[in-house]
């Protein structure tokens, strides 16, 4: 007979970017497995661990700064713990940040849910000089501590531990001040502290607290109405405002209790000089004069990575060996001749062109740039890219916030609209929106971009990039001058630099390939298939994909001065940016592209329509009347700027050699 097991819900919980995620994944054993929170766009992650004879289902919330939501992630937050009932809390910390994490520990401690606080990242703690006296926060607290490395695995062990001895906090605040009896018969009755409730109302978000209160039932949304209006209501009010002064004192004083700087004698040179040569580069990438020749060397070596090695050498063995000298041969040797034969490696086949785009062409740029990516991420260097881009960002009606989706987009356009709900206000999101769709490449875009200008010179990549951030930056600042609305606050916290760890890089990377393979693919093979349809499908002598080019050729051979074939990659790339970038990058293998060509038909399919999927997002985004907008500027400014780009390669003899 199988043994019962106990199950038990455990939420991870902490301030942004402390490493929840890694602590997720080392509890789980795997990465984040992730799904939309109800009636929202904020992701959620889910796993299991098992105990001993309980299973804990582990979730994984969205960063949050404090119980008083402030934001769509932190309103998420608030209801995963109220709504769920967790059994245990675990709060993930970065030991260096001690006040900001104490006070996310004392509202949660008013939850009154058993706990364990995590110290991570005790090594960068040290680093600066600073001790932490974890006993004699558990003491503090009467709750469990523990101090982890979480990308190292340190203190996972003792975390396994911890988390079967969790305690319902100490709230010394309200204890010590003999606030607890004269608060007690109404604490409880909204389901949720009442001063955390009060705080809530306070912060103007007595909303969000009326509809948790119906989630958790009508009896107790009706005891919540009869205490709001009860004449003892401002009286408990002014305790709750007295709850929060004392709490205020009593993180100052623990603050100073538990923290100890010192000046480190730990007898490692070299480790010191580490130190130091981190903090000096962290200081060189945040400032203009150094950082922006560390963004050229950058992107150099992106270029180099993503380019050469993924984008020339990677696609050549893949698409000229395995695929060109082995499969498709095969292939063709194998199916007999007809309709069967032409949908599996025909001119528009499932494997000679939607698995060879898919897994020759785009797999090996993806996966070098997912690395190079994985890399940037890790060492710390993206917060201090978004210090650096603030100052152009604002005259784009952005803040620097505004540069991680922005990244992000480099990956997934469609995934990053999702982010801009990350920036504080209306205007900023819509804006971020409208950038993404219009000039973001993603990944395999990105690496087709290098690696078909490389093929001719380093000048087209630049030159195409140079053009796509000049209608950006033009773009955004005239969007801020025509869309009303404010500019949110630019409040960033910096991580300190940091060596990449290749294992972390790797993981990353390989869920992040498992992601293309299972999202990406079959789309590339449903697009092929679409057009392997259209070119079956004849009228009056001529396929679909036939009327396409003749209904673009004025556009595409007229102005633009590209092949007429340049008009089936543009339409490809409204179904997938990256499968269009694919077609062109086909074209320019083949030879029917010259470099003047090439920079001209790159800049109009970076400039183009955002993929199906994308355009879908910012439908739900922002609705349909602004997506339909969006597309239907998007699509004439493209080409009106493919063809500025041909007028003056060709008047000047720009790349003609």
């Amino acid at each position: 007979m199988t043994e019962a097991r106990e199950r038990k819900k455990l939420i991870l919980v902490g301030n942004p970017n402390v490493g929840k995620s890694v602590i997720f994944h080392r509890l789980t054993g795997r990465y984040a497995v992730v799904s939309n929170y109800p009636g929202t766009t904020v992701e959620i992650s889910r796993g299991e661990l098992r105990l001993g004879n309980v299973i804990y289902e582990v979730v994984d919330t969205p960063g949050v700064n404090s119980l008083v939501p402030q934001s769509e992630d932190e309103r998420v937050t608030c209801e995963l713990l109220l709504r769920e009932s967790p059994d245990v809390i675990v709060q993930v910390a970065d030991a260096k940040n001690i006040r900001r994490t104490l006070l996310l520990t004392c509202h949660l401690a008013e939850l009154g849910v058993p706990m364990v606080l995590v110290l991570n990242m005790i090594d960068e703690m040290h680093d600066r000089g600073i001790d932490i006296d974890s006993e004699a926060l558990s003491r503090l607290f009467h709750i469990p501590v523990v101090e982890t490395i979480a990308t190292y695995g340190h203190g996972m062990r003792q975390l396994l531990r911890a988390i079967p001895r969790a305690t319902v906090p100490r709230v010394p605040w309200v204890e010590e001040n003999g606030m607890r009896e004269i608060l007690g018969p109404l604490e409880h009755v909204r389901g949720v502290p009442l001063p955390l409730a009060i705080e809530w109302m306070e912060a103007g978000d007595a909303g969000f607290v009326q509809t948790i209160e119906q989630r958790i039932g009508s009896s107790r949304a009706q005891k919540v109405q009869d205490a709001i209006a009860c004449h003892e209501c401002a009286l408990h009010r002014s305790l709750c405002k007295e709850i929060v002064h004392q709490r205020e004192n009593f993180l100052n004083r623990t603050v100073q209790a538990i923290r100890r700087n010192h000046t480190r004698t730990d007898g490692h040179p070299e480790r010191h000089r580490h130190r130091q040569i981190a903090a000096l580069m962290g200081r060189w990438t945040r400032q203009p004069m150094t950082g922006i020749p560390i963004l050229i060397g950058v992107l150099f070596l992106m270029y180099e990575l993503v380019g050469r090695l993924g984008a020339q050498v990677l696609v050549g063995l893949l698409e000229d060996g395995l695929f060109g000298r082995y499969l498709i041969p095969w292939a063709e040797r194998l199916i007999p001749p007809g309709l069967i034969a032409d949908l599996l490696v025909g001119r528009y086949g499932l494997l000679s062109m939607g698995l060879t785009y898919a897994i020759a062409i785009i797999l090996p740029v993806v996966t070098t740039f997912f690395l190079a990516f994985g890399v940037l991420e890790d060492s710390g260097y993206l917060p201090r890219l978004a210090i650096l881009a603030d100052r152009v960002l604002r005259r784009m009606g952005l803040t620097g916030k505004a540069i991680l989706p922005l990244i992000l987009g480099l990956g997934c356009d469609t995934m990053a609209t999702l982010t801009t709900r990350i920036l504080p206000t209306a205007k900023e999101r819509l804006i971020a929106t409208l950038l993404l769709a219009l000039g973001i490449p993603c990944s395999a875009q990105l690496g087709v971009i290098l690696g078909m200008a490389s093929g001719f010179t380093p000048a087209a990549a630049v030159t195409v990039l140079l053009v796509v951030a000049s209608q950006l930056v033009l773009v955004g600042s005239l969007s801020s001058k025509l869309i009303g609305g404010q500019r949110g606050d630019f409040i960033f916290e910096i991580p300190p630099i940091r060596r990449p760890l290749i294992a972390n890089v790797l993981v990353k990377t390989w869920y992040r390939l498992k992601w293309f393979l299972a999202e990406v693919v079959p789309l590339f093979l449903l697009a092929t298939f679409v057009l392997f349809l259209l070119d079956r499908l004849t009228l009056n002598g001529r396929s679909g994909i036939g009327w396409i080019e003749a209904g673009l050729r004025p556009l595409v051979v007229g102005w633009l001065q590209l092949p007429a074939g340049a008009a089936t990659a543009f339409i490809m790339g409204f179904l997938r940016r990256d499968y269009g970038a694919a077609g062109l990058f086909d074209l320019a293998r083949q030879g029917q592209l010259t470099a003047q060509q090439a920079i001209v038909s790159l800049v109009v399919i970076t400039l183009f329509v955002p993929c199906l999927a994308n355009f879908l997002v910012i439908v739900k985004e922002q609705g349909w009347k602004r997506a339909l907008v969006i597309v239907g500027f998007i699509i004439p400014f493209a080409f009106l700027v493919g063809g500025l780009v041909n007028w003056v390669l060709r008047t000047f003899q720009l790349f003609a050699g």
